[in-house]
């Protein structure tokens, strides 16, 4: 990649498939970021970009690589495939550019507990990387899956599709209520529906929420 075509990049602004950092944070925000793109069909990381889109460029770019093929190598599960290519800026500046591809091992995992590996999952939801619902894991759990879906078709499924027809849109909580059952519930039967074909979700800052899905 060439200064100019960086300058294009950086122009488009940040988003769900761009982030700029002015350089490598803190190891889990770091993994964060890379594993929120892994999960939701890839994006670039460009390190020694403001969040202003000023290309400063970082000092010690072998330096930077270094902190960041550790920060992914301890804090991601399973293991994430990137690359990183240095774009020099001036002769002691250089930008890394970071590019994350749409995993097909999702979910991954940030590790918080080093001792069983456990930690949240994370997405990108416009310009931010935020934790994942337990609906958004399952339905990454299943993407590749080859089994189909089997479920009945009953008063809670047709109580859910009327209410959709009327409102458009719901959430996992807002469907619990109105069919008075638990949130784990609720939630489990809201992806079924998803995987089915039934219903598409969507996410938003302030959570996921489901509608039906159309056609053409």
């Amino acid at each position: 990649m060439t200064i100019e075509d960086l300058k294009r990049l950086v122009a488009r602004g940040e988003g769900r498939h761009l982030e700029f950092k002015r350089r490598v944070p803190e190891p889990e925000r770091l993994a964060k970021e890379v594993l929120a793109f892994a999960n939701s069909g890839g994006g670039h990381l460009l390190l020694g970009v403001d969040d202003d889109g000023s290309i400063l460029g970082v000092k010690d770019s072998e330096e930077e690589e270094f902190a960041l093929r550790r920060a992914l190598r301890m804090n991601c599960r399973p293991r994430i495939v990137w690359s990183a290519q240095r774009i020099p800026i001036t002769s002691k500046r250089d930008v890394i550019l970071v590019t994350v591809p749409d995993s097909p091992r999702k979910p991954h995992f940030l590790v918080v507990n080093v001792e069983d590996g456990s930690g949240p999952a994370y997405v990108r939801v416009e310009d931010m990387s935020l934790e994942a619902s337990p609906e958004s894991v399952m339905l990454m759990q299943h993407e590749h899956s080859p089994n189909g879906v089997n479920f009945e078709f009953g008063e809670t499924e047709l109580l859910l599709m009327r209410y959709l027809e009327q409102y458009s849109k719901v959430t996992v909580d807002g469907f619990a209520q109105i069919a008075d059952l638990d949130v784990s519930a609720a939630g489990k039967l809201l992806v079924t529906l998803t995987r089915a074909g039934i219903l598409d979700q969507y996410r938003e800052a302030r959570g996921d929420f489901y509608m039906i899905h159309y056609n053409g």
